[in-house]
């Protein structure tokens, strides 16, 4: 591939104009429209966690659908999700968020209608296969579609209270597919059914109100041309200078030891929680968990202020620290869990979710916007991010494998591991911060 690519014509350059020059009523417009798009992703994403209940809970299924099995359908996905990744930010280059968010909407929602359709593994499988790359066509994209609207001094703020849309998913997903899945249809193949029409009404709502840019002409056109037709560095050579960068290699390294963490809760919180509550129904083995995803609404939001005002712009601390506190909860997460009680159960998983979100968004913000350049942002969090889809492929496939004993202890001892990787780069600033 050559080192520069052609200059954008200018009937290009006039689709677009600066973030700068956006009207506030439409970048909000695109702002709620987004958010709503990437939580909605997750309806349909976690009803397999919710539908894993009443799985293991048939004595036909359980013999061929066992927590084993079960397990490396988690990995099969999650391996397409990764593998997804690497792709769909570049094609939205191409082709415009639009039409790579709505591809991705409508495989997950004929995948999760095909899963709540038929219990056999090759289908499931198969199944899931298209269910990682269609999830996986959510967040580069829409992360495109957000800064074509905002200003880059404005997006370290707006991107904090943006992402929370992943946690949210996170939490509101599970409570509501299992309430109606085993209270009012008594059975799991609600979950998937229910996932996919609630991501059908977010896809109506996303063809409504969704622009990939605001338009442009006259002067504004003019300008955005010049600025497209400076040299360009090619997609190779960018991934070159950007993987030459230590610190995006450390926070690929880091962001794959933390991602099994959550990818294990986010998958089999339901199935954790009742196996250590016995007493407690399906329903709320469902619920309880929303403790983990509540935290994380709050954590992107919090770990950014505090990494503002406490430690000056400078990110590390912040996320090192939450990884100090998670390598502590997770290591007495069974012991602690041995009493039964829960109460214990939802202030362990709130804890848990406040540190793992934390530095979950911590580390994918500093990859674009401390390590890597302007001309690199995009590319070093998507080298990160695929990284960490990677590790989480483990956080699908070991609950189904290991005691929970040996597996809170491994992802103990792996929170550990990543931050001790990011602590030689503790006093390391944004590029902005550093020159004012």
């Amino acid at each position: 591939m050559a080192d520069t690519e052609p200059p954008v014509t200018t009937r290009q350059a006039q689709r677009t104009v600066h973030p700068h020059l956006v009207s506030p009523r439409l970048r909000w417009q695109i702002f709620a429209v987004t958010w709503i798009a990437y939580a909605g992703f997750y309806f349909v994403r976690q009803a397999f966690s919710v539908a894993k209940l009443g799985i293991l809970d048939d004595p036909v299924l359980s013999h061929t659908l066992s927590e084993r099995v079960l397990g490396v359908i988690d990995a099969v996905y999650l391996a397409a999700y990764a593998v997804g990744q690497f792709v769909w930010g570049a094609w939205s280059d191409r082709f415009g968020p639009r039409v790579v968010v709505l591809t991705g909407m409508v495989g997950a929602i004929g995948a999760g209608l095909l899963m709540g359709a038929s219990s056999a593994l090759l289908v499931f499988g198969g199944a899931m296969i298209v269910q990682g790359l269609a999830q996986s066509a959510g967040w580069a994209p829409l992360c495109k579609n957000m800064g074509a609207f905002f200003p880059v001094a404005a997006r370290g703020r707006v991107l904090g209270f943006w992402s929370t849309n992943y946690a949210f998913g996170g939490l509101a997903a599970p409570p509501f597919l299992g309430w109606l899945a085993y209270s009012v249809f008594d059975s799991w193949h609600a979950a998937f059914f229910c996932g996919a029409a609630t991501l059908a009404a977010v896809l109506v709502l996303f063809v409504l109100f969704q622009r990939d840019a605001p338009a442009a002409d006259g002067e504004t056109a003019r300008r955005a041309q010049a600025t497209a037709e400076r040299p360009r560095r090619g997609g190779l050579a960018l991934y070159r200078k950007t993987l030459s960068d230590p610190a995006v290699r450390t926070l690929g390294a880091a962001y794959f030891l933390l991602k099994p963490a959550r990818y294990a809760i986010l998958l089999w919180g339901p199935v954790l929680v009742s196996q250590r509550l016995p007493q407690v129904d399906k329903v709320a083995a469902t619920v309880i968990p929303v403790a983990f995803g509540a935290a994380g609404v709050i954590a992107p939001i919090a770990v950014g202020w505090v990494s503002d005002r406490l430690f000056q712009s400078r990110r590390v601390p912040a996320c090192v620290l939450s990884l100090a506190l998670l390598t502590v909860v997770l290591a007495l997460f069974m012991p602690l869990t041995a009493t039964d009680s829960v109460g214990v159960m939802v202030a362990l998983l709130a804890v848990i979710g406040l540190a793992v979100y934390a530095a979950d968004s911590m580390i994918s913000c500093v990859a674009a916007v401390d390590f890597g350049s302007e001309e690199g942002a995009g590319t070093a969090a998507g080298l990160v991010n695929g990284c960490g889809s990677v590790g989480a492929i483990l956080g699908g496939l070991l609950p189904g494998f290991l005691p929970g004993s040996a597996l809170f202890l491994l992802f103990s001892v792996a929170a550990a591991l990543a931050g001790a990787v990011m602590i030689p780069h503790w006093n390391r600033r944004p590029r902005t911060a550093a020159t004012q």
